[in-house]
């Protein structure tokens, strides 16, 4: 992950340049659900994993298992049936998986339009991450940026209205209203 700037200077009349270390060879990958049950809390369950290194054989992203797990570790927490929209992601439309959601009965799955960033809330949860925890950072080495990235999505976990805002971003309304605040 290259890191995002948010602000730099130089001297009128030049462009900044920013100098990053070369890129790594190891790679993560984090898989989120933005949950909303209605007359709870919003919550954010995500799993982050890293990868060995990618230029061997091992594999580059999630396989589908590790969303098979995700997702029941959801139904778990939540202990409600899920609603899930997922976007076009190979491994979600992967046989495996969908044998696995129709053997499901607390499972339904809706799949977004083809380049529809914008009515994914997931979304709106890495645009938060890179602006705030990720911005302006020189990671000195993997674990760094792993621990960064738990913190940062940790402090997300905590704020519910940071989770409805990614929600009301993409144009869906709640369908229930939340409950207020003793």
């Amino acid at each position: 992950m290259t890191p995002p700037t948010s602000r730099t200077w130089s001297r009128r009349g030049t462009t900044p340049v920013i100098r990053v270390r070369g890129r790594s060879q190891r790679r993560f990958s984090i898989a989120a659900l933005c949950c909303y049950k209605p007359g709870e809390r919003s919550r954010l369950i995500y799993r982050p994993r890293r990868h060995a290194d990618h230029k061997s054989a091992g594999r580059k992203s999630f396989a589908w298992t590790e969303y098979r797990d995700l997702l029941i570790a959801a139904h778990q927490q939540l202990d409600a049936p899920i609603v899930l929209i997922w976007d076009n992601l190979n491994v979600h439309k992967d046989r495996r998986m969908r044998a696995f959601i129709d053997a499901q009965d607390w499972l339904n799955v809706y799949y977004l339009p083809s380049y529809a960033p914008d009515l994914n809330p997931v979304e709106g949860i890495w645009s938060v991450l890179r602006r705030t925890t990720q911005a302006n950072t020189a990671f000195t080495d993997p674990s760094h940026l792993i621990r960064r990235l738990r913190h940062g999505l940790r402090q997300i976990q905590y704020r519910s209205d940071i989770i409805d805002g990614c929600l009301t971003g993409t144009g869906l309304p709640p369908t229930t209203p939340r409950l207020q605040p003793q």
